[in-house]
């Protein structure tokens, strides 16, 4: 940790106006790196989804942290790819790069000597070489099959030292590559989900009611004879909040729920002579076990029910799902 002292009081306008500077820098270094994509991007797009392997993204220093992220997010987006880093790669990690692989190296000097050191036995290996540098006449430029300008005219630092809108730019650089690759592949929300199954939206649109659904003996049924206090017990007993009333080929004909009781009490009537298919709201709300676990929380949210019931085609009982088992497997 430094122990450099501030040589004058902390002055919060200056903090801001330094803040301001830096983002008006980098946005700018961005704005002109945009017109600057042409034909030789579009080259790298369409060789990329001709690879039959992968894309090895290389970097040291910032510019390797860069590229991590560029790799993470190409192999998110529908690209195999991952990072090799160029030290490593000098004592046997350069395995991990096969003939049908790209290479695509990221210098914003282009002199990088770890990573020019590669630049032999990359050749020796026959692999196409992408460099992402801000210098066309630098010595990783010269040896790459296609150079993606990430030239920026100032760094936000104040002292033209850290890099910053050189990373930014190559940040900024990748995502496109991701970008247009996701486009030209036709990748899908889908897809991503399959990638990121753990995350939010692979539980959105990977989680299918059948995974959820509450089935077999936990799942509160009853006959349309059955009277309403052994309904009482078994509604409590499966403590759904609802029983479900079927046939005897187990087809849904109607269902009971706590508000339905909530309804009855109020009118009055003589609870212990009814039965269950007089209490029971017929035509219930019901999905496919096949549909997503998320269309079936628009449904609830539409009808403003906390359970819908899961059927097959000829509506047969299946099972049931909640609000609450959508909240636990984190679909809402």
């Amino acid at each position: 940790m430094s122990s450099a002292v501030p040589a004058s009081p902390f002055d919060s306008a200056r903090a801001i106006q330094m803040g301001r500077q830096a983002l008006t820098v980098e946005s700018r270094a961005l704005a002109e790196l945009a017109p600057r994509l042409g034909e030789v991007f579009a080259a790298a797009v369409a060789r990329i989804l001709a690879c039959q392997g992968r894309v090895a993204v290389m970097g040291i220093g910032k510019s390797g942290h860069v590229g991590r992220k560029i790799a993470a997010t190409l192999a998110s987006t529908g690209t195999p790819a991952l990072f090799v880093h160029p030290a490593e790669a000098s004592h046997g990690d350069l395995g991990m790069v096969t003939p049908g692989d790209i290479v695509l190296a990221l210098s914003n000097s282009g002199e990088s000597e770890e990573l020019n050191a590669l630049l032999p036995a990359l050749k020796r290996l026959g692999v196409p070489l992408f460099a992402m540098t801000g210098r066309a006449q630098s010595t990783l430029a010269s040896h790459a099959d296609l150079v993606l300008d990430s030239a920026v005219a100032e760094e936000a630092c104040p002292l033209q030292l850290a890099p910053t809108a050189s990373t930014a730019a190559q940040m900024a650089l990748g995502d496109a590559l991701a970008v247009a690759l996701l486009d030209a592949r036709g990748f899908k929300a889908e897809d991503f989900a399959l990638s990121h199954p753990g995350g939010a939206l692979g539980r959105k649109l990977l989680s299918h009611v059948r995974d959820l659904m509450r089935e077999g003996e936990a799942l509160p049924r009853v006959s349309p004879g059955t009277s309403f206090t052994d309904l009482m017990r078994e509604m409590s007993a499966k403590a759904l909040g609802m029983a479900v009333v079927v046939d005897g080929e187990d087809r849904v004909q109607g269902i009971f729920t706590d508000g339905d009781l909530r309804r009855l009490v109020e009118s009055g009537r003589d609870l212990r002579a009814l039965t269950a298919a007089e209490v029971a709201t017929p035509r219930p709300r019901t999905v496919l076990a096949d549909a997503l676990a998320v269309d079936a929380a628009d449904l609830m949210e539409a009808a403003r029910i906390t359970v819908v019931l899961v059927v097959d085609a000829e509506r047969h009982l299946l099972g049931a799902v909640s609000f609450n088992d959508l909240m636990r497997a984190k679909v809402i």
